[in-house]
Parts: structure tokens; sequence; C-alpha cells
């Protein structure tokens, strides 16, 4: 008799990750869980894809992944079942962003690659909102998972945060991109040092950046950027004596030829290249762009951007090598800049 899928098999509609994945997780948590076990029948293709309007396509790639690693047998003109008990558990982690962008994928491809096909990740969006990142975290068992890894920026609230983060197990948390102050107990993360980082790349440009007659920080009033980046600029401006300044909106500011700009949200770079246009300013010479945050679109917007960026890669396998050492470091990104025709 074949099992209900209703009890197997858990979709969450709101989760990032693919729901091969969490199909996949929830038939090898169910024979963990001894809710399945030698020889039970699993749920046909076609009920799956009735009862979660979930493709075919999707429902036979993950059962053609527990074919393969011998989890599941199939019995032509019968259906599928469960061929073993003994299966090697891997992590199970809850990952949480902030947002999705470019270089967060960049992050969650060389994460995932690094673990390997035995993690189970579940993969939540909170789109820098502190009470959804709250409430995702308080509808999860802490039992149901090996590790938390979390990235937290928020656009408000964020104060309160570390009493949520607090509550994790230390054993298990790892904290990607940013530090948290306040965070108690023996815990991993990678991160970046946003106000030494800026300071010591802009150190690096100095021969470039003497090109231009004032520095500008594109920073807007409402961000879920850290203000230890408008540190590192002014740091960096006032040590080397450039005038600067630091804009709230681009779109209000005096572009004059001599300007070097720098800028956090892509939002706010094609505005930037959009005023240059109409004022006939040519980019490169007469105008300066720094762009944050390395992108494949970068390479090729106007025969390319500069961009100073931490490496999102390395940032992404660092914190899968955590889970795969047991490893409790703290360990700074590397931070670096990619010359392009727009300095």
């Amino acid at each position: 008799m074949s099992k209900d899928s209703a009890e197997l098999i858990i979709i969450d509609e709101y989760s990032k990750t693919p729901k091969y994945r969490q199909i996949i997780s929830s038939i090898t948590n169910s024979i963990q869980q001894e809710k399945l076990k030698i020889d039970d029948k699993l749920p046909s293709v076609n009920k799956i894809l009735i009862e979660f309007d979930i493709s075919r396509d999707t429902i036979v790639k993950a059962y053609d992944y527990l074919k393969a690693n011998k989890i599941i047998k199939s019995v032509p003109g019968k259906g599928y079942y469960v061929m073993t008990n003994d299966i090697s558990t891997g992590p199970r982690v809850l990952l949480l962003f902030n947002k999705l962008s470019a270089h967060k994928k960049i992050i969650y491809d060389a994460f995932s690659m690094e673990l390997g096909e035995q993690a189970a990740i579940d993969f939540y969006i909170y789109n820098n909102d502190f009470k959804l990142f709250k409430r995702i975290l308080q509808e999860k068992e802490e039992s149901d998972y090996t590790h938390f890894v979390i990235i937290s920026h928020f656009l408000e609230g964020g104060n309160s945060a570390i009493e949520v983060i607090n509550e994790i197990p230390k054993s298990k948390l790892i904290i990607l991109d940013k530090k948290i102050d306040g965070l108690t107990g023996e815990y991993a993360s990678v991160y970046q040092d946003f106000e030494k980082d800026l300071y010591q790349v802009l150190t690096e440009m100095i021969e470039k950046l003497s090109n231009y007659e004032r520095l500008k920080l594109i920073f807007p009033n409402y961000t879920y950027h850290p203000e230890s980046i408008k540190n590192g600029f002014q740091k960096f401006c006032d040590e080397f004596a450039f005038k600067y300044s630091i804009i709230n909106d681009v779109n209000t500011d005096d572009i004059n030829e001599g300007d070097a700009y720098i800028n956090l949200m892509e939002d706010d770079l094609v505005q930037l290249i959009k005023r240059c246009r109409e004022q006939n300013l040519t980019i490169g010479k007469q105008i300066g762009i720094i762009s944050y945050n390395e992108t494949l679109l970068k390479e090729i917007l106007l025969d390319g951007i500069t961009t100073i960026s931490t490496d999102f890669e390395l940032l992404g396998k660092t914190a899968a090598s955590f889970i795969k050492t047991k490893t409790k470091a703290h360990i700074p990104n590397p931070f670096h800049v990619k010359y392009r025709a727009s300095l």
C-alpha cells in the first residue's frame, strides 16, 4: 500500500531550495524517522504532481537521484519502493540570506557545490525584513538542523537580531558576510571587514583616484549597508587629503567633470550612468565610477565597470568547509579591486 504523500513530503513554497531537493530531503527524513521502511511503496509521480502542483520533471528528478543513490528502487508497472534504511546522514542546513542577487547566488552555488549532494539545504530569503527573519527562525525546530548559516543585514529592527541569533546553539551557527557585535559563545564566521577593506583597497587605487578632483560615496539614507563603509571612506579621504562628499541620493546630486563615484546599490549605478549620458560626460575620463560587488554584467557594461568586491565564491566555499571540518574559526574574506574602463 502506498504511503500518503502528505505525511511524507513537505514542500515549502517560501523556501528558495529547489523543489526536487525538498522532495529528496522529505523522503530521506521519513526513512530516518522510520515513517518509511524497506519495501514500503512511495507516492506515485502522478499523486505528488496533483497534490502539490509540481512539474513531472521535478518529481522524476528527485526520484532518479534517490534511485541512483540506491535509496529507492522502481518496479516496472508497480511504482517506487524503499530499498534501504541505511542512509548516510549529511549536514542539514538552514540557510538564511537577506536578499537574492547576482553575488548572493554566487555564494549559494559555491556553498552547495562544496557541501555536495548529501547535504540538505533549506534556503530562505527574508528581504532585509527583521520580522520575517525572526518568524522563519521561530517556526523552525532547532533539532531539524545540524547548522544555521546566516547573513544578517536589515533595513530596520536589526538591533534586536542579536537576541534572536543568540538563541541558536553556537555549535551550529555560521555567520556570513558581516560581523555581529554582542554575539556570545564559540561560533564560526566568514566576514567582510567593511571599514578596513574599503580603506585598504582605496589606498591601492590612489594613483588612479588622483586623476579626479573629488570622491563621492553614494550611501542612501535607507539602506542595509553598514555605517563602517562610510568610516573607511572618510578615513581614506582625510588621510590622503582628497576632497569628498557622501551622497544620499544620486538623482539630486550635481554631477561635475572630475567627480569619481563609489556606488553600493545596482539601482544607483544605473541612475548614475543615465545622468552622465544626459550631461554628455564620458565615464572613465571625465567621470569615474567604482561599483561595489563584482558581477558578470559589470565586466561588459560600458566596456567594463571597475569593481571593489569580496570574493563571493570563496566566501561560500569557506562556509561549507567549516561544516565539513567542524571548524569554529573567524576568518576575514579577501577584498580586491578589478580595474576596468570606468575609472
